[in-house]
């Protein structure tokens, strides 16, 4: 286990292996994505804690991006994160268990808090042992449902065919209505000259949305900027008669498509802009990229269902101090509120 001094360090760390991880990596688990978020992504830029570990002998290398604070140690995740994880490769290693010590030495590890996860993924449960080798008590809980479509068709069109008949017809007719109306649909996917004004298009539509204002005003553009440095962007912008309509902000990474942040601007409901500009993308991630996945992101939002085929659920991993004031008191707090829920709402027989 090794800490690292920054994003910089951190690059260099997993830079060996960093084109093979590259290909399957989540987005959310990129050293990009994570410095751009502890850049611009909080009211004030958190303390970092990032660890470096190794897999063994040969294995590749993979790190941890941790935030520190006088509340405990958390991971460097937080609305604005739709998953959590180590950056690279991770699988079995005396390093889980050096960093379960580490943490229970550090002056702010009287509660770990990691999240939101995926359940299924080998690198929570090697983290939940070590934590409790290192005498932490620990639990999961719910974060949020995922909806998501494993792509098995062999083009949109046959895709689309098998939505529900509401969806199909509102496309079409706002289709129809669209091309009446006069209207661009553009998707930017690189940091050529229009990037700009599609920023700027992306903005004024999420203003005049029903979306509340962004926390941080620099997060969207800024990585909006890098995605299309990286190769990761796929900007949806729909205008009416040069009038912004609707936009979407897809990243592709890793084979996946993560859509990300949308907005339409009210009274133009009989364009039915939401749903065609995600047509739209849908069929160029499909058609065009090639992804083998389609992932809603956070949330069980009725709509995301007649898009997506398949649920999971995302979790947070929580510890606590076995003896530290902090962490007992939070314990109560957590284990006592389960305890209540428990007893207010007892599960179905």
């Amino acid at each position: 286990m090794e800490i690292l001094a920054d994003f910089a360090q951190m690059r260099e760390f997993l830079l060996p292996f960093a084109t093979e991880q590259a290909s399957t990596a989540e987005v959310f688990q990129t050293v990009e994505w994570l410095q751009h978020l502890a850049q611009h992504g909080f009211e004030a830029e958190p303390r970092c804690w990032l660890v470096g570990m190794a897999s063994g002998s040969q294995g590749p290398p993979f790190a941890l991006a941790l935030s520190v604070s006088k509340g405990g140690v958390r991971g460097l995740s937080n609305y604005y994160s739709s998953l959590f994880g180590p950056v690279g490769e991770v699988t079995a290693s005396a390093a889980w268990l050096s960093l379960g010590q580490a943490l229970r030495r550090h002056s702010s590890g009287a509660v770990i808090d990691l999240q939101p996860l995926d359940a299924e993924a080998p690198w929570v449960a090697f983290m939940a042992e070590a934590l409790c080798a290192a005498g932490y008590r620990v639990d999961r809980y719910f974060c949020f449902g995922n909806w998501y479509l494993p792509v098995a068709h062999a083009c949109f069109s046959d895709y689309l065919r098998e939505r529900p008949s509401p969806l199909r017809h509102s496309i079409e007719r706002g289709r129809r209505r669209l091309q009446r109306a006069g209207h661009v649909l553009r998707i930017q996917a690189d940091a050529g000259p229009g990037l700009e004004g599609e920023i700027a298009a992306f903005e004024s539509v999420y203003q005049r949305s029903w979306k509340a204002p962004e926390p941080r005003p620099t997060f969207m553009p800024g990585l909006i900027r890098m995605a299309a440095a990286q190769g990761w962007l796929r900007l949806g912008v729909l205008r009416v008669q040069g009038e912004p309509v609707a936009a979407q902000a897809w990243l592709v990474h890793g084979g996946k498509a993560n859509i990300y942040k949308l907005a339409y601007v009210g009274g133009f409901e009989r364009f039915s802009p939401g749903s065609v500009l995600t047509a739209a993308l849908m069929a160029h991630v499909m058609d065009v990229d090639g992804v083998r996945e389609v992932d809603y992101l956070t949330g069980d939002d009725a709509y995301k269902k007649d898009w997506m085929s398949h649920r999971r659920e995302r979790i947070g991993l929580i510890a606590f101090h076995p003896t530290r004031l902090p962490g007992l008191l939070a314990a109560a707090r957590h284990f006592g509120g389960k305890a209540l829920r428990r007893l207010r709402f007892p599960p179905r027989r």
